[in-house]
């Protein structure tokens, strides 16, 4: 691999995770997208309160990501050798928790509606 193109994230993403379970979080991950972007444009604001909310909700998102991670792959945590296998687990949590924040967001504004 002598280049980083989309061509081969793409490719690295359906080997770890198995094509179908690959496509299917990119699906999740474009719905849930647009639907926060709808709800911004909805809204025309954030409402703090479901924001604070949202974040509390991130420390489950990390660790379901990296839950997902590990049980996806062959590894484990005895299984990190170096600084970079800590750097891409963060990533991870750091994907995953960010994740949630905006899911749960954007349940709360589409369940609640705005209130202001």
């Amino acid at each position: 691999m002598k280049e980083l193109t989309l061509a081969t994230l793409i490719a690295v993403g359906e080997e770890i995770f198995g094509r179908g379970l690959f496509w299917a979080l990119v699906a999740a991950a474009v719905l849930v997208t647009a639907l926060y972007l709808f709800v911004l444009i909805r809204d025309r604001a954030m409402s703090m309160r479901k924001f604070l909310v949202a974040q509390l909700s991130m420390p489950v998102g990390a660790v379901l990501a990296v839950w997902l991670v590990l049980a996806v792959t062959s590894s484990g945590l005895g299984d990190m050798g170096g600084p970079i296998d800590i750097i891409v687990l963060l990533a991870v949590a750091t994907m995953g928790a960010i994740g949630m924040a905006i899911l749960v967001y954007t349940v709360q504004s589409l369940v609640r509606g705005n209130r202001n």
